[in-house]
C-alpha cells in the first residue's frame, strides 16, 4: 500500500488494531507460578512465545508507530509499507519503485526496504536495510553487508526518543551504498550454475548409493526431491535471463551465471518455490522464512567468495 511519511502511523495502527499483554500463568490445580504468558487482545494466548517473568514489560503498537516514522523519514515523499504479525510485529517500509539501482542492463533493478522486527523474545527491536530485486519478486537482507542492520534496545515508550531514532535509520541508509556495491560485486563474478547449486545444498545431494538405485528405475525420494529442487532452481535462472536481456545458454555447454544470478535463484527458490510450512503460508512469512534460511545463507557466503 502506497502512503506518505504522514499517513505511515495510521496503516500501522489499522493493521495492529490490538494489543499485546502478559497474564500470569499457573500450574496444575490453579497453583500460582511467577511466570507470565503474553496474549492477543483478539486472539488470545500468543503460541510459541516463551514465558516471561513479572519484570518484562511488552512493546505496544505506539512504540512500533515511532520506528516506522523514524524510517520514513529516511526516504523522501510517498513510500510503501507493508505489516505482519508472527510472535512479534513486522514491518516493511519503503520508497516507491521510482527509486530503482540498475545491476544489470535496464530490467534487473533493485531498490530499498527497510524490515523492522518487534519480537516478543527478549531481544529488542531489530531494523534491517535489504533489496526489493523487481525481476524476481525477491526481498532478501544479506547478513555480509556491513551497516545495514540497526539494533534497538526495548525501552518503555520510544515516542520520546525520535530524533535518537530518526539518526539510527539515516545511518541505515547509509549501508543502502554498501548493499549495492554488494549487488555489482556479485553481478561481476561468475560461477558454475551446478557447482553452486551442489555446494549450497550439500547436506541434501543424494547418496552415490541413493543416485544408483535410481538409476535402475525405483523410486528413491532423496533422489526425486533433489532433481526437482534443482530444476526450479534452473527454471528460475533461466526464466530470469529471459527477462533481464541476458544471452541465453547454449544446449550442453556449462551453465556460467553471476553470482548474482546464482544467489537470488536460490533465494528465490526458498522464498517462492520451496514447500511451505504450517505458518509460511503468506507472502511475508515467506520472506522472513528465506531471511532466516540456512542455505540462502551458505549461498550468500559462496556467491561474495573472492
Amino acid at each position: 500500500m502506497q502512503v506518505s511519511a504522514s499517513d505511515v502511523s495510521s496503516k500501522v495502527r489499522s493493521d495492529f488494531d490490538f494489543s499485546v499483554d502478559k497474564f500470569p500463568l499457573f500450574g496444575p490445580e490453579n497453583m500460582k507460578t511467577d511466570q507470565y504468558g503474553l496474549f492477543r487482545s483478539d486472539t488470545g494466548y500468543i503460541e510459541g512465545v516463551k514465558s516471561i517473568s513479572g519484570r518484562y514489560v511488552p512493546h505496544t503498537t505506539d512504540d512500533v508507530c515511532a520506528l516506522v516514522e523514524a524510517a520514513s523519514e529516511a526516504f523522501n515523499g510517498e513510500i510503501e509499507c507493508k505489516t505482519h504479525f508472527s510472535r512479534g510485529h513486522y514491518v516493511s517500509v519503503n520508497p516507491t519503485r521510482e527509486d530503482r539501482v540498475s545491476i544489470y542492463g535496464t530490467d534487473d533493478n533493485i531498490f530499498p526496504r527497510i524490515m523492522i522486527r518487534g519480537g516478543f523474545d527478549g531481544k529488542g527491536f531489530k531494523a534491517t536495510m535489504g533489496y526489493y530485486r523487481d525481476a524476481c519478486l525477491n526481498f532478501a537482507m544479506l547478513r555480509r553487508v556491513s551497516g545495514c542492520t540497526e539494533s534497538i534496545r526495548h525501552t518503555s515508550g520510544l515516542r520520546s526518543q525520535m530524533d535518537t531514532l530518526i539518526a539510527k535509520f539515516e545511518e541505515l541508509k547509509h549501508g543502502w551504498e554498501n548493499l549495492v556495491d554488494t549487488a555489482h560485486q556479485m553481478q561481476s563474478r561468475e560461477v558454475n550454475l551446478a557447482d553452486f547449486v551442489n555446494q549450497t545444498f550439500a547436506d541434501r545431494r543424494p547418496s552415490v548409493e541413493e543416485v544408483a538405485l535410481a538409476d535402475t528405475g525405483k523410486a528413491v525420494r532423496g533422489v526425486t526431491t533433489w532433481t526437482n529442487m534443482t530444476t526450479a532452481i534452473m527454471d528460475r535462472v533461466i526464466g530470469e535471463r529471459e527477462d533481464t536481456g541476458r544471452i541465453a545458454f547454449v544446449k550442453g555447454e556449462p551453465k556460467i551465471v553471476s553470482a548474482w544470478e546464482a544467489f537470488n535463484a536460490v533465494q528465490g527458490y526458498v522464498q517462492h518455490d520451496a514447500q511451505a510450512k504450517t505458518g509460511f503460508k503468506s507472502n511475508f512469512a515467506r520472506i522472513l522464512r528465506a531471511a532466516n534460511d540456512t542455505h540462502v545463507s551458505i549461498a550468500e557466503k559462496i556467491a561474495l567468495a573472492t
